[in-house]
């Protein structure tokens, strides 16, 4: 709807009166047709009417008619003033035909100065792009006169040399390096080709000073680490009481104890090089290798610490021996090498080898090519020194003695075994690790084979040479011994078993070995009693010897791996020995107690006979020979041994049973017959309390 036509019953015309107290109202009528005239009128005043002022028309209509009621000049003045209104429309046309006629001409006049303005333009982003490349070309000139300028300051620095600031020296072969790499970007420059030439020369100069700065300040810090320095750093148990190397030699007995408690013991490696200088030669090692000289850089690090490593060994007592130096020592002599070698393997590995490989490490972080070369390099000659002797051990010519000492070096090299594999682990290690291994499975082997050996060795003892007193077996006891030996490295055989193989019983095999020695032995002491000429004298040797081996069982370990089978059927054996042994030497005597034949065919004696009908001669002759084989066999025992005290008092007790009995009998039955003749002390010397006597001296091994 038009917002300026009345509707409903009133033609009102009303604008907004800025003062809101102006009321202002109209007369109305009536607005069912449309009222062109006042709708003409309000176009009029609402264009050209002042901004901000109210105008009050009001119209009288007819009643009746609806019709505006307007005089005769209202309706000229209306006229005029619509004629003014077409003359103000057509001058504002006029104006606006004017306006953009004027605007067209600004565009046209805008376009030719922006013709006339472009060489100006052009001309200014020329000055200004030429402004632009002089500050760029300033400071490129500033960049390279700061170059030049770096260089100048870091060739007096490389000329000076590194000895007196080898931190600032580091710096500028760095700066130097800076230079080259800028100058070989950017080799537009004129004069990049003679700048790089120069400071190429100049670096090159100082490498070499680097080079001999490194291998000075290497060798001053490198210092070979005293033997008691080495012992400061092992455990307590196992640093030798005198502080020198020959104490901490270990015998076979107590080397299984001492290994056991190495395992578990802390040690701590002596520091070889300053904490403080290995940054120094940290950074000059890796300026050698950035500049291409990684070979010098190994060659010096080798044969500096190399040197220093075997001189620390040396004055450990560590000696280089061949196979055929190790054949002409003497027994004793190489016993106690070989435990001065374990004892060094140890202190090589666990405190020298350690610490060389934490100053490897160190100085040559970030520099991998050159760790485990370096650690291989430096190593390799003294740890070849330290396996050629257990190499020649393990070649040399085997003999059952040396077994224990196989062992023993069998033992240090699987405990070193897992911290060679840490140590000289990488490619470059590898043959050092190879050694290592191929030394412990050749000294298993040889191990192995004198195990075998020795077996053999027993069954086959020739030893022509009888103890005469029927004792204990020099054989015996070495091989009771050895085997005791050998119960002390049950881990160690278990191992060694494995070593071959690997699908058997560890502890089954080791029971089945000391099976065989055994029966080996006893093999052997059956063929030695034949020596003895004296039936009783070869039981009672065979009695002391299987004796001595069921007793030094039951109280060993073997025990337990034998069974008591072994024990309990061998111990009847002891006992069977013990009473042939009695048949043999006393059955005879024993005769000459018995009444048999002591009385004649007619009842009565030639000499006058008693009751009993025996014959006084013949007692008399049966005593005398009784007297003689007692004397004979007091004599004769009484030199062998038993040395087992209670199977020697077990013995003689069994002795005394059967002849004291039989010897009081005859006494009292037939004694009268020589007490009443002349000179009865000739017969009866003894009596049963002096034979109880006399046999109380029977196996004490008495000259």
């Amino acid at each position: 709807m038009d917002p300026f036509r009345p509707t409903q019953n009133q033609c009102t015309f009303r604008e907004k009166d800025p003062n809101p107290t102006n009321t202002h109202y109209s007369d109305s009528h009536d607005t069912t047709s449309t009222c062109l005239l006042c709708y003409a009128l309000i176009l009029h005043i609402h264009f050209f009417k002042p901004k901000n002022q109210t105008i009050l028309l009001t119209i009288p209509f007819n009643n009746n008619m609806g019709v505006p009621i307007l005089a005769a000049p209202a309706a000229d003045n209306l006229s005029n003033k619509a004629a003014m209104m077409r003359e103000s429309l057509q001058k504002s046309q006029s104006i606006t035909d004017k306006m953009v006629s004027i605007l067209g001409s600004f565009d046209h006049r805008l376009s030719a100065l922006e013709t006339a303005m472009r060489p100006t333009q052009i001309r200014t982003h020329a000055i200004r792009r030429a402004h632009e490349n002089i500050d760029k070309t300033l400071k490129a000139a500033n960049v390279i006169l700061d170059r030049f300028d770096l260089s100048r300051e870091a060739e007096a620095k490389i000329l000076r040399g590194p000895h007196e600031d080898l931190e600032g020296y580091l710096d500028s072969i760095e700066q130097l390096r800076s230079n080259i790499r800028f100058f070989t970007n950017n080799k537009s420059f004129k004069s990049s080709d003679g700048v790089l030439n120069h400071a190429n020369s100049l670096l090159s100069k100082a490498i070499s000073k680097l080079e001999h700065e490194f291998k000075q300040l290497l060798s001053s810090y490198s210092k070979p680490v005293e033997p008691d320095r080495l012992y400061e750093c092992l455990p307590n148990s196992l640093r030798p009481s005198s502080g020198s190397p020959e104490a901490s030699g270990k015998n076979p007995s107590n080397s299984h104890t001492d290994r056991i408690a190495a395992e578990n013991a802390v040690y701590n490696p002596p520091v070889l090089v300053p904490p403080r200088v290995l940054p120094l030669l940290h950074d000059l090692a890796q300026h050698m290798v950035q500049a291409g000289h990684t070979q010098q850089c190994l060659i010096i690090y080798r044969d500096t610490r190399s040197q220093v490593l075997q001189e620390s060994l040396h004055q450990l007592g560590v000696e280089k021996l061949s196979k055929d130096d190790v054949q002409k020592i003497q027994w004793e002599v190489l016993e106690l090498k070989i435990g001065t070698w374990i004892h060094f393997m140890r202190i090589a590995v666990k405190l020298l080898f350690a610490a060389e490989r934490k100053v490897c490490d160190q100085m040559f972080e970030g520099i991998e090519s050159l760790k485990d070369q370096c650690f291989a390099e430096v190593t390799k000659g003294s740890i070849a020194m330290l396996l050629s002797f257990g190499d020649a051990i393990a070649k040399s010519k085997r003999s059952p003695e040396k077994l224990f000492v196989l062992l023993d070096m069998y033992e240090i090299m699987r405990e070193l075994h897992s911290e060679i594999e840490t140590l000289f682990s990488g490619k470059a290690c590898k043959e050092i690790r190879e050694a290592a291994l191929g030394l412990t499975k050749r000294l298993a082997q040889t191990a192995k084979e004198t195990f075998g050996d020795f077996e053999e060795a027993v069954e086959k003892d020739a030893t022509k040479t009888a103890v005469a007193d029927g004792t204990v077996h020099p054989l015996t006891s070495y091989v009771i011994n050895y085997v005791k030996f050998l119960f002390d490295y049950q881990s160690t055989l278990k191992q060694l078993f494995q070593e071959f193989d690997r699908g058997d019983d560890s502890n089954s095999q080791l029971a089945s070995v000391t099976m065989r020695i055994m029966q080996a032995l006893q093999t052997n002491l059956e063929g030695k009693s034949k020596q003895y000429k004296d039936p009783a004298l070869t039981n009672l040797f065979l009695m002391n010897n299987i004796h001595y081996m069921v007793r030094s069982v039951r109280r060993s370990e073997a025990k337990d791996l034998l069974g008591d089978d072994w024990v309990q059927r061998h111990r009847r054996i002891v006992q069977q020995h013990a009473n042939q042994y009695k048949r043999n030497a006393w059955t005879k005597i024993l005769q000459c107690l018995s009444i048999q034949g002591l009385t004649s065919s007619g009842g009565g004696g030639g000499d006058g006979g008693n009751s009993s009908g025996a014959s006084r001669a013949l007692v008399k002759d049966r005593l005398k020979i009784f007297n003689l084989q007692f004397e004979e066999l007091h004599q004769r025992q009484s030199q062998w041994t038993v040395p087992d005290s209670e199977l020697r008092e077990s013995l003689r007790l069994a002795v005394a049973e059967v002849l004291l009995p039989a010897y009081r009998s005859f006494i009292k039955r037939f004694g009268v017959l020589v007490e009443n003749g002349k000179t009865p002390h000739k017969y009866i010397r003894y009596s049963a309390d002096d034979l109880d006597r006399m046999l109380g001296e029977f196996f004490e091994g008495k000259t």
